[in-house]
């Protein structure tokens, strides 16, 4: 034990003059986040070997520290990242030095045996990794306390492998090769690449995933072992001195212990004897004592660990303080333990009010946390009623669905018994409630889109301390979507009275409807336009539409009680009764009384005039004459059940149908532009407004209750756990600020990377950078 104390001393002795306080708060903060295990994302300054397998990483690392303590073996014997954090601590005062060893998972337990170490390094890799060269991305962490060692921070990586043995799966080389990368990739760690002297160096795996993680070479030192096992005959004088494959930070050959000497039990001492004598016995090695050797090693890393300590500071404290920040807001998102009766009460008015002003400031547009990525809150409303119930009741056509042969139809069935001389007011106002009826569903479907869009709200309304009484989100859901309801309801009943009463009164009298004979002069126009013969005066006319205008100024200053003109009556009472010419009814003597001639084979010589001729005598011809027979009898044939005008369209219905469909359209959006004002209106009164007003006062009513306060106050135990986490990990944080101040150094200057000087030890400088011109 002696021995290795002895050789673990001289290994260190060349670097410890050169040591900084600078390392022991790094490995002091390494202990501060060790603490939160996985949960930590502070990447804290380091240094990783690399390596293909059997390269001679542990050897190294073992020659680093003094003791023998890693597994060892055939195939692949480090198969779980080792995280190995070494601490140097001075000596007893009765001169008697003592090292031991410390495994995170097991806290409170000292090693002093390293045997006991290696052993316990081997069952915990076989305990997450299996015990058939299995591999695991899970840490152990290891601290070595020594006054032989610098204090440093190193991570032993599984070697690259090719070839997949035991319980390993088909892909280990690719799996390998990204949990180094996740590791390397990182601008905190320092790469220590291990190459043997006897492969080829453009080849090697180590520098291969070294550049790709550090492709400037800011972070990687190359180390080359096995150069006692070289061919005779070469040497690897141009690999140190950087001549095959630059690094800036160069490079360090090293003679470690083979299996063999292992075996034998050879002492580190021995081994530091016999490298030192293998590169001062070769000539071509005599000049490059800095670039050779255990202890070259150790101070090239301490220097350089020290210096990138020194870049790394500043961004370390930026990303520590916004950790910090971001814990202590989630630390105070679950807000202090409430036990006493006032305390609960006070807690639960301060939710509802923060609730109920969060839940106003988002319809107002006032909310802080206001979305920037998309339309919220009250602007959500607003284009629901501006782009999408507005833009679609405006471009629906008012004759939409209602065909010409709908409106003929319905001029015929409103005329009864006789034919319409003009366009009636019944077929109108029918046509004109159907097509008012149409904007009912578009209206409540505004209606419900407000209503879902005001519960999407107020679950969106998240007030921090929510987070701790799921039972109170709940009632408080509930309370809001029932209050909700009862805002819609009266909103719809709104809505339906607004379109029914616009159904109930056709008002023909609005100053902006088109009616008279404006409309029959616009639909004359319309057809004459079109090249369509419209008279309406008299069949025998040949349809000039002048005629027809004329006809429409004639009776439009006719001042004949109940006239209608175009659908729309001057004044209420009887259809008007034009007196009939006599002659028209005049009756020929061989005809009947209303002119058509007698079939019947007698004639009333004596009968000049219907008023000549009783009744009796009109209609008392017998129907047949069974004389003669029935052969010269006329059939009719039967009507069918559905009866339906002639597919074609006189000139006069032409007219007709144009002139509805003007005075439906004018209608129609005299009524759609009330609706559209209305609607919103009473959507903003029953539901939006009344929210407003009185949401507050419903949660007082609903959850202001005594027995209820223990329910909806209740904290499930997930958040208790988390209260304790995001305590520990501020106390944890805030311990790492004070740690980093702490720091003797001065960083202002300071840039990323080093460059090798002509300083004789070979060891790195720090970039000093001009201040920027203003």
């Amino acid at each position: 034990m002696a021995e290795n104390q002895a050789a673990a001393s001289s290994s260190a002795t060349v670097a410890t003059t050169l040591g900084n306080s600078v390392i022991p708060l790094v490995n002091k903060l390494q202990d501060i986040f060790a603490q939160l295990g996985s949960e930590s994302t502070i990447e804290l300054p380091q240094v990783a070997v690399v390596g293909s397998q059997s390269s001679g990483k542990s050897s190294v690392l073992e020659a680093l520290v003094g003791r023998d303590f890693l597994p060892r073996g055939n195939g692949i014997c480090t198969r779980r990242p080792l995280v190995l954090q070494l601490e140097q601590r001075k000596g007893k005062a009765d001169g008697r030095d003592q090292e031991w060893g410390e495994f995170l998972h097991l806290p409170g337990r000292k090693f002093f045996d390293f045997d006991e170490i290696r052993k316990e390094i081997q069952a915990e890799t076989d305990r997450e990794a299996g015990g058939n060269k299995g591999v695991s991305d899970k840490q152990i962490r290891l601290k070595i306390f020594s006054p032989n060692v610098l204090d440093i921070t190193l991570v032993d990586l599984p070697g690259l492998t090719k070839v997949p043995v035991g319980d390993q799966p088909s892909d280990i080389e690719a799996r390998i090769r990204t949990m180094i990368m996740s590791y390397i990739k990182r601008q905190s760690c320092l790469i220590i690449a291990v190459t043997p002297a006897n492969s080829d160096l453009a080849n090697s795996d180590a520098l291969q995933m070294a550049g790709i993680a550090d492709p400037n070479g800011h972070r990687t030192i190359g180390v080359i072992t096995k150069l006692d096992i070289m061919d005779r005959g070469t040497d690897a004088r141009n690999f140190l001195l950087g001549k095959v494959i630059p690094l800036r930070l160069g490079y360090v050959g090293v003679v470690n212990r083979c299996q063999e000497d292992i075996l034998r039990s050879k002492s580190i001492k021995d081994a530091l004897i016999a490298e030192e004598k293998f590169f001062s016995s070769l000539r071509v090695y005599n000049d490059l004592a800095e670039h050779c050797g255990v202890p070259q090693l150790a101070k090239k890393l301490n220097q350089i660990l020290v210096q990138h300590i020194k870049t790394v500071l500043p961004g370390l404290k930026l990303r520590i303080g916004e950790a910090l920040a971001s814990v202590a807001k989630e630390h105070a998102s679950y807000g202090e333990i409430t036990e006493s009766k006032a305390s609960q009460v006070a807690l639960l008015l301060n939710i509802l009010s923060k609730y109920s002003e969060a839940f106003c400031s988002t319809i107002e547009g006032k909310n802080e946390t206001m979305s920037t990525t998309e339309l919220s809150g009250g602007a959500r409303i607003n284009y629901i009623f501006q782009n999408i119930f507005v833009k679609s009741l405006e471009d629906v056509d008012p004759c939409e669905d209602l065909t010409d042969d709908d409106i003929r139809l319905a001029i015929k069935n409103a005329a009864g018994l006789k034919s319409a001389m003009f366009v009636p007011e019944v077929p109108f106002e029918v046509l004109v409630r159907r097509q008012i009826a149409r904007l009912l569903d578009p209206s409540l479907q505004c209606a419900r889109f407000i209503y879902d869009d005001l519960i999407k709200m107020s679950r969106r309304c998240m007030v921090s301390e929510l987070e701790r009484f799921p039972a109170l989100r709940k009632r408080m859901d509930e309370v809001v979507g029932i209050f909700l309801r009862q805002g819609l309801e009266p909103a719809e009943t709104m809505i339906g009275h607004i379109v029914e009463m616009e159904m109930d009164f056709i008002n023909t009298a609005h100053p902006n409807f088109v009616g008279g004979s404006k409309a029959v002069e616009m639909a004359v126009q319309q057809i004459k336009s079109d090249g369509i013969a419209a008279p309406i005066a008299s069949k025998k006319d040949t349809g000039d539409p002048q005629k027809l205008l004329n006809t429409t100024r004639s009776l439009k200053s006719q001042t004949i009680p109940g006239m209608q003109i175009n659908g729309i009556f001057p004044e209420q009472g009887v259809r008007p009764v034009v007196d009939v010419p006599k002659t028209a009814l005049a009756v020929n003597r061989v005809g009947s009384a209303w002119g058509i001639p007698s079939i019947f084979g007698k004639h009333h010589d004596k009968c000049t005039s219907v008023g000549e001729c009783s009744t009796s005598q009109v209609f008392n011809e017998p129907v047949h004459n069974p004389e003669r027979g029935f052969s010269n009898m006329i059939r009719l044939r039967q009507p069918p059940s559905v009866l339906k005008p002639s597919e074609t369209h006189s000139d006069q219905e032409a007219i007709e149908i144009t002139v509805t469909k003007l005075l439906l359209t004018s209608y129609y959006d005299i009524v759609r532009k009330k609706i559209e004002d209305s609607v919103p209106k009473a959507i903003m009164h029953f539901l939006v407004n009344r929210t407003k007003r009185e949401l507050h006062n419903v949660f007082i009513q609903k959850l202001y209750r005594d027995n209820l306060l223990e329910e909806i106050l209740q904290e499930p135990e997930e958040i208790s756990i988390k209260r304790k986490r995001t305590t520990n990990t501020l106390r944890i944080l805030e311990e790492a600020l004070r740690t980093l101040d702490e720091f003797p150094v001065e960083v202002g200057t300071v840039e990323g990377g080093y460059r090798l000087s002509t300083d004789p030890t070979g060891l790195p400088e720090i970039h000093r950078l001009p201040f920027p011109a203003r």
